[in-house]
């Protein structure tokens, strides 16, 4: 089974690949976070785990969905990553989550994809962002090709830097920049619902057909890229920014 965590699509893209290959069962992370934070997973075939990268790590919302629910079937486990720039020792932290759950640690492997995090970095234009799906899809297929055989997948071995990165930077991320309250809708806001709907931690609330954030944020990104109206700012670091929203591999509905 793939599940997939995508704010932006990213991942969500490296998973529909990943099924093209595999022809197994995708399920969005979003979704079941949504509804149940104890999920219980069953699947006879490997758990294929697609997320993005937070500061050098996978995103904490991941992690707490994995530890909080229960596995049944083949308990392999491969983690698909992707990042604009790099994961630092992203694989350090998946392999002892596993550990943790009694799941087999099958690797840990990172693609290249378009930066999405407007609240602090500047994302490319659609055909820079094109450029860079297009040369990172062949990976994204090898790679399937590997989990469809059952192999180990690595492709970096962390560097010192990357220790620090993860072990250090990380948490100092989610302490001082991982806050909702900068969120705001501007007048352009038409009331959809539609950031609502795409929050996977339920943090959205639409009071009077306004939206309001509850304090529960991961910084995925979703509802600012997601907006059809881009009419959700954050603070005014984003003001005039190009969003990013990756809609999918083959043109595949992008729900979340």
């Amino acid at each position: 089974m793939i599940l997939y965590f995508s704010g932006t699509g990213n991942s969500r893209y490296a998973a529909q690949v990943i099924e093209s290959v595999t022809k197994d069962e995708t399920a969005s992370l979003n979704r079941l976070m949504r509804r149940d934070a104890g999920a219980a997973i069953k699947s006879e075939r490997p758990l294929v785990f697609a997320a993005p990268i937070y500061a050098w790590r996978i995103p904490r919302a991941v992690e707490s969905f994995i530890r909080a629910a229960s596995f049944e079937g083949c308990k392999k486990a491969y983690f698909v990553v992707t990042c604009a720039s790099e994961a630092g020792n992203a694989v350090h932290y998946a392999k002892k989550l596993c550990e943790s759950k009694g799941l087999e640690f099958m690797g840990l492997a990172s693609v290249d994809m378009p930066e999405n995090y407007v609240a602090l970095m500047n994302v490319p234009d659609r055909e820079r962002s094109e450029s860079i799906i297009r040369a990172t899809t062949p990976q994204i297929f090898a790679i399937a090709e590997s989990i469809s055989r059952g192999a180990y997948i690595s492709d970096y071995r962390p560097s010192f830097i990357d220790i620090i990165k993860s072990a250090v930077v990380n948490p100092l991320f989610y302490l001082l920049a991982v806050k909702s309250k900068s969120f705001r809708a501007t007048d352009k806001c038409t009331g959809c619902g539609r950031c609502a709907e795409l929050c996977p931690l339920n943090g959205i609330e639409i009071k009077e057909g306004r939206p309001e954030w509850n304090g529960r944020c991961t910084h995925c990104m979703a509802c600012i890229s997601g907006c059809p109206a881009e009419a959700i700012e954050y603070g005014k670091r984003t003001v005039g920014k190009r969003r990013y929203y990756n809609e999918g591999y083959n043109t595949k509905p992008a729900s979340e």
